[in-house]
């Protein structure tokens, strides 16, 4: 969409969406530190003065979380713990006091410290733990502010059209941003999991971090545009550019304003024949996002949060308030609650588990295999899930199952633990439905065999995709071969849902596939009874069912499962007859 002749900048698309705006340059905290000697009768004056800036802080930390909570809600305000506890490490405490008694002044012996934690952390692969490094680096930049006195940037000038450039912004300054009803902004650093771009998807606002040296690049005044979709970022872009892009926001609002006007009507194609669509979630904050696109159930939450920025276990009451709050959102629509599916790399790393690292922690102890191995964990969890299920329709759902003594393993544990709720006579709903991810070849090939022992099936296709073509796609250099139309791939969905449709269950699908409108018509002809997606997905996805004739792609389905080649599969696809108005909100996407 830019013109050859337009300044480009690639970065990180970490929330979706078009800005067109004046740059407001917010300028970093940046100090100019110098190491001076603490005589040893000033030790102890260096230590309170130390701790007074550790305690304002902590002051500063509780009013940012207030501040979140209250514009996002509490699960985005929980992002501030991590940097609670990072405040509060007893290493990190011990280690600058321990710089100080040697008579060096405390901003410096601060930094000294925070700099070799946050080195060591560059080198770590996992990208979320790796964006981790960022929030040690506020905490420490926070407590040498304090001890130097000096006053935190402001925002309280911009104008309410601007675009905020910055090295870094913090969950703060983002919610701040929406305040000041800022359009957009961009960032020289940060990635998709870094909490900054959490909290932006949370607000929908554009945003591409990770640019690198932007802020050094611009002016305040400066005419810009942020695309979120795909991460650029356009420098004084030309009037041409300017103007394709005002077009391009003006149809993405239509299509927007389209697709809002079905939101209660059916998922049913045009010869009658009904779907389901749910939704999928990380947290409750999601939930009416979910429903306000016409989700009418959650068909993947997923519980991994509850294990991030902490340094212990989350109760059995943690869990059973959590699900509780869900259910009760949801109202008649049912929930299903995916046990954990972390790797015990991943916890280890979060310091709740000694697991150690692993060489290939996608293939290691990871989501049942870890649940199997440390069952007081998973128990924990299920009697959170079971007590909640006293309040609303609660489904089960394990993930990474690759054969049936897993399944049946975990549902010895589950046996149990409703034998002791039972003798305790705390109520649960003794009749909770069980269900199974399949995500494993192996759980594929023998998918006759997991339906009889289950009440649904849900296929994970982004694991599945993954593990049947060998193919690791984050790892930019096999990435292209990462593929949902590869013949094997389509082979193994029909035979999933077929074989789950012959032991009389119903199949649902919580992969991206599932929320992306091009797939549908394959999905739907295959037999594929729920579809769950991202809220802002689903719109989309319906549109696409009530445009089409179930006829119609069953039959283009089946033609496709003869290909041999993606290629031939895609053109047997761009037979699908779509509506009139379907093909209109194709021509407006971006």
């Amino acid at each position: 969409m830019p013109d050859k002749n337009d300044i480009i900048l690639k970065g990180v698309a970490a929330s979706p969406g078009i800005a067109i705006g004046r740059v407001f340059l917010l300028e970093d905290d940046d100090f100019f530190l110098v190491q001076r000697t603490v005589a040893h009768g000033e030790i102890g004056a260096e230590l309170e003065r130390l701790a007074s800036a550790v305690e304002k802080t902590r002051d500063e930390l509780k009013n940012i979380y207030g501040k979140i909570n209250s514009v996002l809600g509490e699960n985005y305000a929980r992002i501030t713990d991590v940097h609670l506890l990072i405040l509060d490490d007893p290493d990190m405490k011990k280690n600058v006091a321990a710089m100080i008694k040697d008579g060096v002044n405390a901003e410096y012996a601060v930094f000294k410290v925070f700099d070799k934690i946050i080195k060591s952390f560059e080198s770590i692969e996992d990208e979320y733990f790796r964006e981790r490094r960022l929030d040690i680096q506020e905490v420490g930049k926070k407590i040498i502010a304090n001890l130097l006195g000096k006053h935190k940037r402001t925002l309280t000038n911009i104008a309410d059209d601007s675009i905020v450039v910055a090295h870094n912004l913090t969950p703060a300054d983002t919610v701040a941003i929406r305040e000041r009803f800022v359009k957009g902004f961009a960032t020289d650093i940060g990635g998709k999991t870094s909490h900054t771009a959490i909290v932006a998807q949370g607000l929908e606002i554009p945003a591409v971090v990770g640019l690198k040296n932007i802020s050094q690049q611009l002016s305040s005044g400066d005419l810009i545009i942020v695309d979120g979709n795909k991460g650029y970022i356009i420098l004084n872009p030309s009037a041409e550019t300017i103007l394709k892009y005002k077009k391009a926001f003006d149809q993405q609002s239509r299509k927007t304003k389209a697709l809002s006007k079905i939101k209660d009507l059916p998922a049913e194609t045009s010869d009658s024949h009904k779907v389901t669509l749910f939704s999928n979630i990380d947290n409750a904050d999601e939930i009416q996002s979910a429903l306000n696109n016409g989700a009418t159930g959650i068909g993947l939450y997923r519980t991994e949060f509850m294990y991030f920025n902490r340094s212990d276990m989350p109760t059995e009451e943690e869990h059973f308030e959590n699900y509780v709050k869900v259910v009760k959102e949801m109202g008649d629509f049912p929930t299903v609650i995916r046990t954990i599916d972390l790797g015990g790399d991943k916890m280890s790393r979060l310091g709740i588990l000694n697991v150690g690292t692993e060489a290939n922690p996608f293939m290691g102890l990871r989501a049942i295999r870890l649940c199997l191995k440390y069952p007081e964990m998973f128990i924990a969890q299920l009697k959170g899930i079971l007590r909640a299920s006293a309040y609303g329709k609660i489904r089960l759902m394990y993930p990474m199952i690759s054969g049936i003594e897993e399944l049946r393993a975990a549902n010895r544990i589950l046996a149990k633990v409703m034998t002791e709720l039972k003798s305790k006579k705390i109520k649960f709903d003794e009749n909770i439905e069980i269900g199974a991810m399949i995500e494993i070849p192996s759980a594929a090939m023998i998918t006759d065999v997991i339906a009889r022992e289950v009440d649904f099936l849900s296929i994970g296709t982004n694991d599945l995709i993954q593990y049947s073509l060998a193919v690791d796609r984050v790892n930019e250099n096999v990435a292209h071969l990462y593929d949902p139309l590869h013949p094997a791939v389509l082979r193994l969905i029909k035979l999933i849902i077929d074989e789950g449709h012959k032991a009389g269950i119903e199949v649902a699908m919580c992969g991206e596939m599932a929320g992306d409108p091009y797939y549908t018509p394959l999905l739907l002809g295959f037999g594929l009874d729920e579809f769950s997606a991202s809220p802002a997905q689903i719109p989309k996805v319906k549109k696409v069912i009530r445009s089409v004739s179930f006829e119609d792609v069953k039959r283009i389905s089946s033609e496709a499962l003869k290909c041999g080649d993606r290629d031939s599969v895609a053109k047997i696809m761009g037979k699908v007859k779509l509506s009139y108005s379907e093909r209109i909100l194709n021509r407006c996407r971006i």
